[in-house]
């Protein structure tokens, strides 16, 4: 079975799942918190997946891999195909997380490995 790094990667690299992408220029993650709890509730995308009961068991794993949440007024990447799930869920009225990982970068994917438990 796959650590949770490994399975959020792949998550993020898919686009199966619409509650969480990758922003800031692929060096941090995105989450609409309101779309991944509806999925949770209903047992469906990430939770499947990641084998979390709720966004609290989500947050916790996120922080025992050594993820920060940063503030949401960071500047957004211009670039188009990562400002528009931004700008739609935004639309939406719905709450976006980011998160920070220094071993979690879309163009360094080798450093994944150093993602470990603390």
């Amino acid at each position: 079975s796959l650590l949770f790094p490994k399975k959020l990667w792949k998550m993020v690299e898919s686009n199966h799942f619409m509650s969480i992408w990758w922003s800031e220029g692929g060096k941090c993650l995105a989450v609409n918190e309101d779309l991944f709890k509806q999925k949770c509730w209903a047992g469906q995308d990430l939770c499947v997946l990641l084998l979390t009961e709720s966004m609290r068991s989500f947050i916790r794993q996120l922080n025992l891999y050594g993820f920060i949440k940063l503030q949401q007024d960071f500047q957004r990447s211009a670039s188009l195909p990562e400002f528009l799930p931004e700008a739609a869920a935004a639309s939406a009225h719905s709450r976006l997380l980011y998160y920070y990982n220094p071993n979690i970068n879309r163009e360094h994917p080798h450093l994944l490995e150093g993602c470990k438990s603390r």
